[in-house]
């Protein structure tokens, strides 16, 4: 098991006053997940998103898939 710690970053199009979220893309290869956090609450909870299913996500949203927010 590895001991690597999650480097967050966020999307450089989030000057959106504060609704962000963060992701760890640096754990995909050692852990299979791609941790998410809420970008305003650094010490709150962590959903761990299996690889797939993010990969997955993000191709919905290129692609149109929820419309407009």
């Amino acid at each position: 098991m590895t001991t690597e710690s999650p480097r967050w970053f966020k999307s450089s199009y989030s000057n959106n006053g504060g609704n962000c979220i963060e992701v760890a893309a640096n754990l995909v290869a050692a852990r299979g997940i791609v941790p998410v956090r809420d970008s305003k609450i650094p010490a709150g909870p962590v959903l761990n998103v299996p690889t797939g299913s993010f990969v997955s996500f993000v191709a919905g949203v290129k692609a149109g898939q929820f419309g407009a927010v």
